[in-house]
């Protein structure tokens, strides 16, 4: 499976995930022609399909229109259908927030974490690998943790520093928001997180760093300490891509769960 993240910030998140037969982008806060324009400089074709974590207009936000001009199917939970609109020509299926679901030969599956809109994380597989999603959650969940513990390279929000975050340039309120159960990870919650799940998980890349409240230096050497996996972070603008393996699972990691069970919600791609 190859993953590149075209985009990871407050200013627009879409990653995308292509395995041998399906290409599936997951949010998709760029408009049509950034995204086309992103995809040509990561050198990626373009998506058979969108998924969509939850309804924040950084995620959420052009998932219509790039599913309008590409005429491709948008993936999203109950909740978020019925916080959002699509424009009435793109088809829409609706997922459970618990239910693993495929797209191709790529399944996916859900898991609601803690967000102050009806959020889930993902884990995503194909034949050879399966890679952990979660961003916009206020606190790392067992259930999360459970749900990485099966994957060979997760992707996780590591957003703020505490200190920046209080000396920074946001008001009151937000800040409060943003620290809150249902706000975002910190550094030193995202270090937590990873240094939780087993050495099969070899990958671990940091996503929507806030450029007000976080550096990449800071989230770096707070993740690296707390994990022997390779970490890097994601750039905000620009494609940060990588290839993942399938390496065989330590003992007493959990098993992945077994594609057979999951849902196609739609026909397989060509």
């Amino acid at each position: 499976m190859r993953v590149t993240v075209l985009a990871s910030g407050s200013g627009g998140n879409a990653t995308l995930f292509r395995s041998a037969k399906s290409c599936v982008l997951v949010d998709c806060g760029l408009g049509p022609k950034a995204l086309e324009a992103a995809l040509a400089a990561a050198n990626e074709p373009p998506p058979e399909a969108i998924v969509v974590t939850h309804a924040h207009g950084d995620h959420f936000g052009h998932a219509g229109r790039v599913g309008r001009a590409r005429d491709i199917p948008v993936y999203l939970s109950a909740p978020t259908s019925r916080a959002v609109r699509l424009p009435g020509v793109v088809q829409e299926f609706r997922f459970e927030m618990r239910d693993p679901f495929a797209i191709g030969d790529l399944v996916f599956t859900p898991l609601p974490v803690p967000h102050d809109a009806a959020q889930v994380a993902l884990r995503v597989e194909d034949d050879d690998a399966a890679v952990g999603l979660a961003t916009d959650l206020g606190e790392p969940t067992g259930a999360l943790i459970d749900l990485f513990s099966s994957c060979d390279a997760v992707m996780v929000e590591a957003n703020y520093d505490p200190h920046l975050l209080a000396r920074g340039p946001y008001p009151e309120h937000l800040r409060r928001r943003i620290a809150s159960a249902r706000g975002h990870l910190s550094n030193a919650q995202t270090a937590t997180l990873l240094g939780a799940l087993p050495t099969r998980v070899h990958t671990a890349v940091l996503l929507h760093l806030s450029e007000q409240n976080n550096s990449p230096e800071l989230a770096l050497e707070t993740a690296r300490r707390a994990t022997t996996a390779r970490v890097e972070a994601a750039k905000s603008r620009g494609n940060t891509a990588f290839d993942v393996a399938r390496e065989a699972p330590v003992s007493g990691a959990a098993a992945p769960p077994s594609s057979r069970t999951a849902a196609q919600l739609g026909l397989p791609f060509r």
